[in-house]
């Protein structure tokens, strides 16, 4: 079975005045690709290992639906939609931006050494790693022998990896002695012989 990983492409920066009664949860569900962006799906899209995809599931987050249309229209295939692959709740930002003061790293590296840390209303890495996992054992269980999809979020797909990647000094994850990268966008692909992990590698788009 065979599990590409597939961080959505770059979103649109929104810097001006904002007059809205949505929460910043929900703002942040509703980011939607920018015009380099939706150039990267597509070529994301054409790239070889995503020709003849048998399952695509998407995050319900606007960018991530966006990005994985692309990979549905080359394979002539249903986007299905679940929550389990929304991003981690970034909860209350006062706390998360006090957190972050003095830290000397980025805030996924941050979430990854501390991972039962979370802000009010928001989710820590543990918890957001159980989620997806959770998730991601169900999905191998109803597919097996079949190339599946998942579009994410960066931080989701970093946790989800430390199920079998080790954290380097940089916290970089490491898998084989290869540091698997998390760009934007990007593809990873799990290779697995029912549930146990065969290969991780990051695919050149």
């Amino acid at each position: 079975t065979i599990v590409y990983l597939i961080k959505h492409a770059d979103e649109l920066k929104e810097n001006g005045i904002k007059i809205t009664n949505d929460t910043t949860q929900l703002m942040n569900e509703k980011y939607i690709l920018s015009i380099k962006g939706e150039e990267q799906s597509r070529n994301l899209s054409e790239n070889h290992e995503l020709k003849n995809i048998d399952v695509l599931w998407s995050s319900s987050y606007a960018r991530a639906k966006a990005t994985a249309k692309y990979i549905a229209y080359r394979n002539n295939i249903e986007i299905n939609i679940d929550s389990s692959l929304n991003e981690r709740r970034l909860g209350n930002l006062e706390d998360l931006s006090k957190w972050m003061e003095n830290k000397k790293c980025g805030v996924v590296q941050a979430y990854l050494q501390d991972r039962n840390w979370k802000a009010r209303d928001g989710e820590s890495c543990n918890e957001a790693t159980s989620r997806i996992t959770s998730f991601l054992q169900k999905i191998l269980k109803e597919n097996v022998g079949r190339k599946i999809a998942l579009v994410s979020h960066g931080a989701l797909i970093s946790f989800l990896l430390t199920n079998w990647c080790e954290l380097n000094k940089e916290t970089e994850l490491v898998f084989n002695n290869k540091v698997i990268e998390i760009k934007e966008p990007s593809i990873t692909k799990l290779i697995f012989n029912e549930e146990k992990i065969i290969d991780i590698k990051s695919i050149e788009i």
